[in-house]
């Protein structure tokens, strides 16, 4: 197996050019960001795509690129607009980097052209912005995701935790001598297209492989043990309330703060500590217990326990004030405003 504190001798372009054979063939052609000098495009579906599959990504694209066709048209848009298409899709920060970083492309009236250019954006890396020059731009440029560590991965048996300082910093200089000087667009998609459909990180399909020839994996079989990650730490559970306060056949919802969890969405107001306590200060005294669900993030564990409560009128205004900013609003309204995953589960009655 290869060491990671040594970067394979890559000497001819034997890689690249029977993985660009495999793409012409075998590859995605028909996904609807790929398109020639259409860098926003590219740029949107990229930001998707951060820890989103494919299959769910391409239930929110093209909505998504309706409602905001042009990059001025998000840049231009108030959040408040922008929100509700991206709800459901999850890490919401993307969302909020992407607006903030349209507007500043539509102030300028041109898009990056320059990796360094792209990294000045909120919410781009190296790996994105690599991307959006090759597959946005069609130039040189060096993209790195889940797909193309576990392709390389596997391909040359790198050994060592993946997450690690030292190991990302090799796979990157592996993957900037292989990427092609010409033809990258060609070559990173079809990297990413091969971890995604053969070599993907389970049930793969090697036999099916391009590379299984020269595969240091598959020769040895470790497949399923590369790229090696360190071992998972059991994650957290956190509970609370979730508080139905109906009124006039409307719910008070209470818009999230436009950092952290849910950023910017409408959610029903949530109680995580002294719940009983506060609810006395609100005067929610006599509620029904509801639906209770369990939401997962990346980090924790959410358990959810809804409680209903019918106020009078001279409640009103002090829980309005008190989870300000809210609005009133039926499911259909919350949901067409945006709202997080785990308050449409909680409604799914």
């Amino acid at each position: 197996m290869t060491d990671i504190a040594q970067t394979p001798k890559l000497t001819d372009h034997n890689f690249s050019e029977r993985l660009l054979a495999w793409f012409e063939q075998h590859g995605r052609h028909d996904l609807p960001w790929q398109v020639s000098d259409d860098p926003y495009k590219v740029w949107v579906s990229e930001i998707m795509l951060q820890q989103t599959q494919v299959k769910t990504v391409l239930q929110y694209f093209d909505r998504f690129m309706q409602r905001f066709p042009t990059v001025q048209d998000l840049g231009q848009a108030d959040w408040n607009d922008v929100a509700p298409f991206w709800a459901g899709l999850g890490y919401y920060a993307r969302a909020r980097n992407l607006h903030k970083a349209a507007g500043v492309v539509a102030k300028k009236g041109q898009f990056p052209t320059t990796l360094e250019e792209w990294i000045e954006l909120s919410g781009i890396g190296p790996s994105t912005a690599g991307a959006l020059m090759s597959l946005g731009l069609r130039q040189f440029g060096v993209f790195m995701d889940g797909n193309v560590k576990r392709v390389l991965s596997r391909y040359l048996g790198l050994e060592g935790d993946s997450t690690s300082s030292a190991f990302i910093k090799n796979i990157w200089q592996i993957a900037k001598a292989l990427t092609p000087q010409t033809r990258a667009h060609d070559y990173n998609q079809a990297i990413m297209d091969l971890g995604a459909t053969i070599c993907t990180p389970k049930k793969t399909l090697c036999l099916y492989c391009p590379m299984q020839s020269d595969c240091a994996a598959f020769k040895t079989n470790r497949v399923m043990e590369l790229p090696q990650k360190p071992a998972r730490k059991a994650t957290p559970t956190r509970q609370a309330v979730v508080l139905m306060i109906q009124h006039n056949q409307q719910l008070l919802w209470q818009q999230r703060p436009s950092e952290g969890l849910w950023g910017g969405l409408w959610s029903l107001p949530v109680i995580e500590s002294d719940i009983e306590q506060t609810l006395g200060n609100l005067g929610l005294i006599e509620g029904i217990h509801g639906k209770n669900i369990r939401h997962t993030f990346t980090h924790f564990h959410w358990e959810l326990q809804a409680i209903h409560f019918d106020i009078h009128c001279d409640q009103e205004k002090m829980l309005e004030n008190h989870f300000a900013p809210t609005r009133w609003m039926s499911d259909v309204e919350a949901f067409a405003a945006g709202v997080p995953e785990a308050m449409r589960k909680l409604l799914a009655y």
